[in-house]
This record gives structure tokens, C-alpha cells and sequence, in this order.
């Protein structure tokens, strides 16, 4: 029995030994392959490395760099999984996984490998970068701003730094900080991204000439970024440039026929010119795709009045101030209908109701455009 034994491990030894260079010639041909940009022949190279030899940790670890490079993002995420399994100590390994969730755009997973990260090593700019803009992406701006101001004055410079800070203020109600970083990030690198998310949260804070400057800004560098030319038209508009805007908001209708805003804005802009049919189109779309919208409701409660559809103006008035009591617009335009529709005393009630909010907004100062979304 054991000279059976002998023999056949003198048979096995042989066989292993020519698997393990077979791996190793493949493996450096998928190196190679890897290091010439020809990650298909990596890909496949790595694969048959790990038939032959499943434990090889860096045929795993590199197949995972390739597939991440060709956007395969589950299977690589797969190969990193293993990889750190096997050594979970290794922050780099770790820090890849990492990079790979967020890519794939899973920034849960993501910013669960980056804190792993950030407990085992001092915080440098790549990963404070990743873990803030993370946390930003999960509704947490505050928690990557607590995480990011510590270490700006060593990252002024950088500024993939300064536009997840700025990106990350404009999102915890610090916006004219954020606003501006993001201006001094667009005007240094030539950022469209920059200038638009720059220009969008001057939207949102009524500064609507500044709000354009950006946007056309960002309108010069990349025309076609998703969503760039209806804020563009929308700024226009609210500049008092209606008809600027219009042209740009049926181009950004055409690109994308459920783009709420462009249907909004552009219906608004047709009923203000009494163009009403070819307003009720955009309008009934706006409200089609968010039929919960205040602003899309009045605007449509606005056309249904012009209309003579005094009933159902009224109808959806009412809803509007049930639902947005500290809204002027809507009880203005709420007692016209009633006079129209003989209730003088509920049009009375409303006026009375008008004045006293009037009395209060010159009592706090200058009001604001009231649109709630």
C-alpha cells in the first residue's frame, strides 16, 4: 500500500507543479494585458488563472481592478468581496471595494468601506473626498460637512475637495458658503457641473440674475448636461426674459417630454401671453407628472379661471390654501373667483384674508417669490 501511495503522489507532484507555472505564464500575459489597456484579455486571463488556482489573491484582486474598469461594477464588486474576506487588514484592498459601490452608485455600501477605512488610517484628501460626497449623496450634507471644514485649509487647493464642501453646505442650508466654493471650483477648472449646481441653488434662494450668470456659464461649457437648459430657461423667465426662455424650455420639453419644470415653466410662460391651448398642453403634462405639485396646481387653477372654468378654479384654490395656508397668490386670486361665481361674502372673506398677510409680509420686509414645489 504505501509504495501505491508513493507512486502516486510521484505522479501528483508533476501535475501540480506544471497547473501552478501554467498560472503563472497566464497570469503575467493578463498583467501585461492589463498594464497595455487591453482589459478583455486581462478579464479573461484572470479567469483562467483562478480555474487553475482559486486562492491566488492577486489574479482576484487585479480581475476586480479590470472588471471596474470595464463597468462591471457586481462582478467586480464580487472579487473584491472575496479578496478582503481573505485579508481584512488590507485598506487598500478595502478602499477599492469601497470605490467600486460608489461607482456602481451604491453610496450606502460605499460609505460603509470608507469609514472601515477611516478608523484604520489618518483621513487624506481622496478618502474624505469619497466618504463626504458619500454621505452628501444619502441625504447626510451635515455629517460631510462636519467631516470636511476640519480639513479645508490643507485642501483649499484642491478642488474635487472644495466642490463636495461646497456641494455639501449648499445641502445643509449653508448656501452662499457653498455657493461660493462652487464658483471659485468653476471658475478655476472650467466646471459646468460647478457653475450649474452653483447656479441652481441661487435658484432656490431667488437671486435669479446671479442664478443666470451661472447657469449660462455652464450653458458655455456643456450645452447637453442633463437638465442644464431648463434651469437655464427657468432663470431666464424669472429674470423677465420670457421670451429668452421659451425657446430654450421647448428644446428641454423636446430633449425630454417629462421634464416637469419645462412643461411647468413653458405652459406658464403661453398662459401669461394668453396662448391658452397650446398652454393647457404643457400645463396638463406638468400636473400629469406631479399631480402633487402646489405650483402646478395654481398654475393650472390660474388657466382655468381665464377660462371661465370658474367651478373648478375655485375647487382647486381651495385645496391649494387648505394645504399652503401662508401662500398668498392663492387666496388672491381665490377671491376674484368668488366674486365671478356671485359669493361676494366668501370674495370679502378673502380680501380681508389678503390684507391682513399683505400687512404682515410689510411688517417682516421685503417678501419673497412664494412657489412651493
Amino acid at each position: 500500500m504505501r509504495t501505491v501511495l508513493v507512486l502516486w503522489l510521484l505522479l501528483f507532484v508533476p501535475v501540480v507543479v506544471a497547473q501552478q507555472r501554467e498560472a503563472e505564464e497566464i497570469f503575467n500575459r493578463a498583467v501585461e494585458a492589463q498594464q497595455h489597456g487591453e482589459y478583455a484579455a486581462a478579464i479573461e486571463g484572470y479567469q483562467k488563472v483562478l480555474k487553475l488556482e482559486p486562492q491566488k489573491l492577486e489574479a482576484r484582486a487585479n480581475l476586480a481592478v479590470a472588471l471596474a474598469h470595464e463597468g462591471h461594477f457586481d462582478e467586480a464588486i464580487a472579487q473584491y468581496r472575496a479578496v478582503v474576506a481573505a485579508a481584512p487588514g488590507d485598506s487598500a484592498l478595502r478602499m477599492n471595494l469601497g470605490i467600486a459601490y460608489y461607482k456602481k452608485g451604491d453610496f450606502k455600501d460605499a460609505r460603509q468601506q470608507f469609514a472601515e477605512v477611516a478608523r484604520a488610517h489618518a483621513m487624506d484628501a481622496q478618502l474624505a473626498i469619497l466618504l463626504g460626497d458619500s454621505e452628501v449623496h444619502l441625504g447626510q450634507a451635515a455629517e460631510a460637512v462636519a467631516l470636511l471644514m476640519p480639513l479645508e485649509a490643507q485642501n483649499a487647493a484642491n478642488p474635487d475637495f472644495e466642490y463636495v464642501l461646497g456641494s455639501a453646505l449648499v445641502h445643509s442650508e449653508h448656501r452662499s458658503e457653498g455657493v461660493e466654493r462652487l464658483e471659485k471650483v468653476a471658475g478655476a477648472t472650467q466646471s459646468a457641473d460647478a457653475w450649474m449646481l452653483a447656479g441652481s441653488t441661487l435658484m432656490d434662494m431667488n437671486d435669479f440674475s446671479h442664478a443666470l450668470t451661472d447657469l449660462e456659464n455652464a450653458m458655455r461649457l456643456n450645452p447637453d448636461l442633463a437638465g442644464l437648459s431648463t434651469l437655464d430657461g427657468m432663470a431666464k423667465d424669472m429674470s423677465g426674459d420670457a421670451a429668452g426662455a421659451e425657446p430654450i424650455l421647448r428644446e428641454a420639453v423636446k430633449r425630454n417630454p417629462a421634464d416637469f419644470n419645462a412643461n411647468l415653466y413653458l405652459g406658464a410662460i403661453l398662459y401669461k401671453r394668453r396662448d391658452m391651448d397650446e398652454a393647457k398642453t404643457y400645463l396638463d403634462e406638468a400636473v400629469k407628472l406631479q399631480p402633487g405639485s402646489p405650483t402646478a396646481r395654481y398654475e393650472m387653477a390660474m388657466w382655468e379661471s381665464t377660462s371661465g372654468h370658474y367651478d373648478q378654479a375655485a375647487r382647486d384654490l381651495e385645496t391649494l390654501e387648505k394645504s399652503n395656508p401662508d401662500w398668498l397668490q392663492p387666496h388672491v386670486e381665490l377671491a376674484t373667483v368668488y366674486y365671478r361665481l356671485h359669493r361676494p361674502a366668501d370674495g370679502a372673506r378673502e380680501r380681508e384674508i389678503v390684507a391682513k398677510m399683505k400687512a404682515q409680509q410689510q411688517s417682516e420686509g421685503p417678501p419673497k417669490i412664494q412657489t412651493p414645489q
